[in-house]
């Protein structure tokens, strides 16, 4: 991944989804890999690791809240799974809630506000994780406790003049 780049896995199975959503959210900043088989998503995971994965709800042979269910696994711990369909919002937060999704995001949005709500996404998760209690020392190969940080919050003061 490029520097300060998010990337991004789409998996859809309509090659023009997939041609819109690459070519909207690349011009806004993010790598995107794309697949239309639900097949090879664990694979991809594991090769890629993408920061987010955008899943169509509908695809046929395995619909996107079923291939989170096998491939959650395989993804890194801040990866976030959104779903991205057209159908009801209302249903869409069920699937949400009842396949561990960490999101979702309704098909007819695109471009500039498709690349902001996933970078958004993604900066909401990451400013909430938690700060790990402990790390791994790589000249001693085992947990030591982290070093505790004093202040975590910056201020800043803007002036007019």
């Amino acid at each position: 991944m490029a520097e300060g780049k998010l990337k991004a896995l789409v998996v859809d199975d309509d090659p023009l989804v997939l041609e819109l959503v690459e070519r909207s959210i690349s011009r806004y900043g993010f790598d995107v890999v794309t697949t239309r088989a639900a097949l090879g998503v664990a694979n991809l995971l594991r090769t890629e690791q993408p920061d987010i994965v955008l899943l169509d709800v509908n695809i046929p042979a395995l619909s996107g809240d079923r291939i989170l269910g096998v491939v959650r696994q395989f993804a890194g711990p801040d990866t976030l799974f959104i779903l991205y369909s057209s159908m009801d919002e209302s249903r869409l937060r069920e699937l949400v809630r009842a396949s561990g999704a960490d999101g979702y995001i309704p098909k007819g949005i695109t471009g500039p506000e498709l690349a902001l709500k996933l970078s958004g996404m993604h900066h909401k998760r990451m400013a909430n994780r938690p700060t790990p209690a402990v790390r791994v020392d790589p000249v001693l190969q085992r947990d030591v406790p982290a070093p505790q940080s004093q202040s975590t919050t910056a201020h800043v003061s803007v002036a007019s003049r």
